[in-house]
């Protein structure tokens, strides 16, 4: 069974920064485009970072230049590196992988979720 798994969440300052990191498993990795999602209580998810198979990246407008992704096929791994942190950036952020197969269509994976709290 697939599993994507999150960590690194927790509470910073505003203007903090933390690196939050989501291992993949029993998944051909290199292939599948990662993003990080996030949702408030009560709100809708919100797409907050993606990059595909091939490195190419994309960010809401709200986290640009703030927030990076990166990723490490030889880890299994993908990276949300978020920086000047604020209230608004409190929530939960989830892992999501999915790939594109003409045969089968969009394949997608998530994982449980971390906890990121900006406070002072």
């Amino acid at each position: 069974q697939v599993q994507l798994v999150e960590s690194g969440g927790g509470l910073v300052q505003p203007g903090g920064s933390l690196r939050l990191s989501c291992a993949a498993s029993r998944i051909n990795f290199s292939i599948y485009a990662m993003a990080w999602h996030r949702q408030a209580p009560g709100k809708q998810r919100e797409l907050v970072a993606s990059i595909t198979s091939k490195g190419n990246t994309d960010y809401a407008q709200s986290v640009k230049g703030r927030f990076t992704i990166s990723r490490d096929n030889a880890k299994n791994t993908v990276y949300l590196r978020m920086n000047r942190l604020n209230a608004e950036d409190t929530t939960v952020y989830y892992c999501n992988g999915y790939f594109f197969s003409v045969a089968t269509g969009r394949t997608d994976y998530w994982g449980q979720g971390t906890q990121v709290t900006v406070s002072s």
